[in-house]
């Protein structure tokens, strides 16, 4: 309980940053160059496409222009050639709102999108830094399952010299034998686990595993945590995404008006008009009130998208809230079982020491003080092991949590 305390109160306190030797590292770094330029073009379609959906209410301006030759008229012998250049406008200049909140819409969506692609980049970056955690926590399993070997061997040598002796039986040496085979191809298993952990950061970054180093995280606040966090900016942003979408939909049912515009020159060889050309232009407004059966759902399915939206923002701050909490517990268990080992620690060395002294008696064997020596490094070990698992737990927070270092 003490435990659980003092980690909730560590968190009011603290703040997911990196460590001090970090802080000069970009996060990006740890996704290859072609990762990363991937995401770069993601922004700037994103960019593109949000500019092209703002202006869309920004009419074009057809031109076309028209060239033939015919001889259709008996009336007139020979060919005639035509020549004819045309100019139209049709541009909306009201739409009841439409045109502002269009553009409103556009920039809400280019948001949107932009912190979908944040999002995307963020979780690669937590699965390179993962899989870069858990290779180096691998080498302190496989230092771990070695000494594990060691004291194996240990007891095996000590189980044949008490059979040879007599004093014990067969059974007890076939339990050592067994005991050796199962921590070795643990170790195996350990090894291949990792070989697999370099081969799937090798698909997302350019960095020598061997010599990255993993980025130190701390703990925050839960207030801190959904403040800050991506997964909630993205969901406002789909909010204000969809508060506009519906707002358009109900103008695109309300009056407008376009201003139209137009310029046609022709020309007609043989006198087919006087002095073969022809000019003129036109212009006007043009009002539109469209009336549709459809009119009151399509409005209605938009604005049920909208309070959608806003369901969904709350059910994400509950998901949220309590990912942090499951990620607290877990800290907490982590660092009961990390207190247990420096315990465990503290003990070994304890009788270390004093097996030494019995040793240099006479009292005590090499094998006594060996495995001993072995079990204080597997707890020193089995603490490093469970602080990286506290920084995995972290991780699972940092991956949505954003401030002014990242």
């Amino acid at each position: 309980m003490r435990s659980s305390r003092t980690i909730a109160l560590l968190a009011l306190f603290t703040t997911l940053t990196l460590s001090a030797q970090d802080s000069d590292n970009s996060l990006d770094s740890y996704i290859s160059d072609l990762k990363q330029k991937q995401f770069t073009y993601d922004y700037e379609k994103n960019e593109a496409e949000s500019s092209k959906l703002r202006d869309t209410w920004i009419a074009p301006i057809n031109l076309s222009y028209t060239y033939s030759r015919s001889n259709s008229n008996p009336q007139q012998p020979g060919e005639v050639e035509t020549r004819t250049a045309v100019i139209k406008m049709d541009q909306p200049i009201f739409q009841s709102g439409g045109i502002y909140y269009g553009i409103k819409f556009a920039n809400a969506s280019r948001e949107y999108s932009n912190y979908s692609i944040d999002v995307a980049k963020r979780k690669m970056i937590k699965d390179a830094i993962s899989l870069l955690m858990q290779i180096k926590q691998s080498d302190l399993k496989i230092k771990r399952q070695r000494l594990q070997i060691e004291n194996s061997q240990i007891g095996l040598e000590q189980k044949q010299e008490q059979y040879m002796s007599g004093q014990l039986d067969s059974s007890f040496l076939d339990n050592a034998i067994i005991e050796l085979n199962i921590v070795t191809q643990n170790l195996y298993d350990i090894e291949t686990a990792k070989e697999r952990l370099i081969s799937s950061f090798y698909t997302l970054s350019d960095l020598d595993y061997e010599q990255a180093r993993i980025p130190q995280l701390e703990l925050l606040s839960r207030e801190e945590f959904l403040s800050e966090n991506i997964q909630l900016q993205m969901v406002d942003a789909q909010v204000e995404r969809d508060r506009y979408s519906k707002n358009m939909t109900i103008t695109q049912y309300l009056p407008s008006v376009n201003l139209t515009a137009g310029y046609t020159s022709t020309y007609a060889s043989n006198n087919f008009f006087a002095n073969g050309e022809r000019n003129y232009y036109d212009y006007g407004f043009r009002a539109t009130l469209p009336l549709s059966i459809n009119t009151f759902r399509d409005i209605e399915s938009a604005r049920v998208d909208y309070l959608k939206s806003e369901v969904v923002k709350q059910d994400t701050v509950v998901k949220l809230d309590a990912l942090f909490t499951q990620v607290m517990q877990n800290l907490d268990n982590l660092e009961k079982k990390r207190l247990l080992t420096i315990k465990n620690e503290e003990l070994y060395s304890k009788l270390l020491k004093d097996t030494k002294e019995l040793y240099n008696a006479g009292y005590k064997t090499e094998y006594d003080v060996s495995l001993l020596q072995n079990s204080l490094e597997i707890a020193q070990t089995d603490a490093k092991i469970y602080e990286i698992d506290k920084q995995l737990e972290l991780l699972t927070l940092y991956e949505m949590y954003v401030n002014s270092t990242d």
